[in-house]
């Protein structure tokens, strides 16, 4: 990250009452959730669910996410259902996700 925007960055969350580690820490459980998601969507795949039901059997299971994040469901459905099922043996596509997330 350029030193200027880091520094103008840090300058408008003190200014805003907004600490970087507290949106560091937003992103975290941001990330998270989409992770449990992914990884629930993988999960249901795995179990042979077809994909037009699986946002009803994902939300039919243990949820840990808040209730907005279950709008993301069939969006990532549509990405894992492409992928082939022994590629989808051997991924942690919600380990993947959030190193993706934290890294964005």
């Amino acid at each position: 990250m350029n030193k200027g925007l880091g520094t103008a960055l840090v300058g408008a969350m003190l200014m805003t009452g907004v600490s970087p580690a507290l949106a560091a820490s937003k992103k975290e459980k941001d990330c998270a959730h989409q992770a449990a998601v992914v990884a629930a969507v993988q999960q249901a795949r795995l179990d042979r669910v077809g994909e037009r039901k699986v946002k009803e059997t994902v939300l039919a299971g243990e949820v840990t996410w808040p209730e907005r994040y279950n709008a993301a469901i069939p969006l990532f459905a549509a990405e894992v259902y492409k992928l082939k099922m022994r590629d989808l043996k051997k991924a942690d596509l919600g380990a993947e996700w959030k190193a993706t997330c934290m890294g964005g």
